[in-house]
């Protein structure tokens, strides 16, 4: 199922309330990547820069999002994404909004992970985003993402 912006954005303040809490915007999803956005007003820190959490939290949605987005194009029913492990490297302060772009993987790695989830019923993928701020990056991000099946639970 195919989902717009709109209702991506709406989702994520939905299901993950600290999206709301920071005011994240969907800028663009497709099937090249997902840009979010956030405002450093609510995301701000004891400097007036970007606060670390809402950098690193913006990151780790990023690359959530592509993959629920993802995944439901080309899954039938609802999986569990959680994130695993995750990197991120702090390279400047954020001085104005922020946005993060998570790009899918490139050659087989979407590919194998469903097979992988349709074999085993769990799998992994480590995305990868960069954080910008005033057209500058202020960080880079790599997760790891668990996605496994309903159990119903």
């Amino acid at each position: 199922m195919v989902m717009s912006c709109a209702e991506v954005q709406s989702y994520l303040h939905e299901h993950i309330p600290l999206t709301a809490a920071m005011q994240v915007g969907v800028l663009a999803c497709d099937d090249v990547g997902v840009t979010l956005s956030a405002p450093l007003a609510p995301n701000i820190n004891h400097r007036e820069t970007g606060f670390g959490g809402s950098i690193s939290a913006l990151g780790i949605t990023a690359g959530w999002t592509w993959l629920h987005v993802a995944l439901r194009k080309h899954l039938p029913q609802p999986v569990r994404i959680v994130i695993q492990r995750n990197d991120i490297q702090y390279l400047a302060p954020a001085r104005g909004a922020m946005e993060a772009r998570c790009e899918g993987p490139s050659g087989e790695a979407f590919p194998r992970l469903l097979e992988t989830l349709q074999r085993y019923r769990k799998a992994r993928l480590t995305l990868r985003a960069r954080v910008t701020s005033e057209g500058v990056v202020i960080a880079t991000f790599a997760g790891t993402y668990v996605v496994s099946e309903l159990s119903g639970d």
